[in-house]
């Protein structure tokens, strides 16, 4: 037997109780993980709160570390005690935790696996935002929600080493700080950041903006963009956009607007690598700034969701078996 967080119906932070369960058993393919730090993220609440479709009971967390304990038959790229990590992984709220051995990722020296814990649903987030839904160049301009968050932090340091002058919003004087030292040129806050944005690109706008508020930002991300400029909603932290008339992008300056998910920019093992690798090497040589804000103990997973469901978490938020 071990331990695992538990929803058992739908409902707020408090369904999630720990519980003691069968220890798993990885099937054909598969490698069993006895997780180090489970990353804690915004999915999940929708999950536990029924607005995703999950079955329950429900044990919530794709994203964790630690070290491989056992392997399942036709295994052979991942052997016991490797240090591994995994953004699509099942059950991560856990002490023990299952994955396919294809998706697994390979932790490399120089980061521990609290770090590595934090890293892949939110770097490669940032990784494919910049790289493959809108390839940023050196010298363009980009607006980015959110500046202190899981995601924001590390898309800041990435943006600001591929050259781009960076504009991103926050909430608070101590999540401005966090922005600007992640290298923020511009730091905003929400209210009016769209007049702002025009005012600070000489009435041109921005050529491209990463959201993941969502409702509450909308509207502003679309007035931010220059011509032929692209919004790219990746996330609805704030809620759902409402239904949106496309006609509306042409006389805005024939815009662009995409909804992209990680999912479909992990198409295969080498895609997983190539995006991971390129993260852990710039967390490992010190380059890319991992910002741990909050850990919380398996137990306080409750706590955790209603932390950061307030916005009141910063940088990446883990659950520790």
């Amino acid at each position: 037997m071990t331990h695992a967080i538990v929803a058992r119906q739908p409902g707020g932070p408090e369904v999630l109780e720990l519980a003691e369960v069968e220890r798993p058993l990885p099937g054909p393919g598969q490698v069993l993980v006895k997780v180090a730090a489970a990353g804690v993220n915004f999915i999940e609440t929708y999950q536990r709160s029924g607005a995703y479709n999950v079955a329950f009971p429900f044990t919530p967390g794709g994203e964790f570390s630690g070290t491989v304990d056992a392997v399942g038959d036709g295994v052979t790229d991942v052997a016991v005690g490797d240090r591994v990590a995994t953004a699509e992984g099942s059950r991560g709220y856990s002490e023990y935790a299952l994955a396919a051995a294809d998706r697994i990722l390979p932790v490399p020296e120089g980061v521990d696996l609290l770090t590595a814990a934090a890293l892949p649903l939110q770097g490669m987030t940032a990784h494919y935002l910049m790289n493959s839904t809108f390839n940023v160049q050196p010298g363009q301009t980009v607006l980015t929600h959110a500046g202190a968050g899981g995601v924001g932090l590390l898309l800041l340091q990435l943006l600001k080493a591929r050259g781009a002058r960076v504009i991103t919003t926050v909430s608070t004087d101590e999540k401005e700080a966090l922005a600007r030292e992640a290298g923020a040129d511009v730091v905003l806050r929400y209210d009016g950041f769209a007049d702002k944005v025009r005012e600070i690109t000489n009435g041109d706008g921005v050529d491209v903006v990463f959201d993941g508020v969502g409702k509450d930002t909308f509207e502003g991300s679309l007035s931010s963009l220059r011509v032929r400029g692209m919004l790219v909603l990746f996330g609805a932290a704030s809620g759902k956009v409402p239904p949106f008339d496309l006609q509306r992008l042409n006389s805005a300056g024939s815009l662009f607007v995409t909804r992209p998910t990680i999912g479909h920019h992990l198409q295969n093992p080498q895609e997983r690598r190539w995006r991971s690798g390129e993260i852990f090497a710039a967390a490992a040589n010190g380059s890319l700034n991992v910002r741990i804000g909050a850990q919380y103990p398996l137990a306080k997973a409750a706590q955790a969701h209603t932390d950061l469901e307030a916005r009141r978490t910063t940088g990446k938020v883990l659950l520790v078996p």
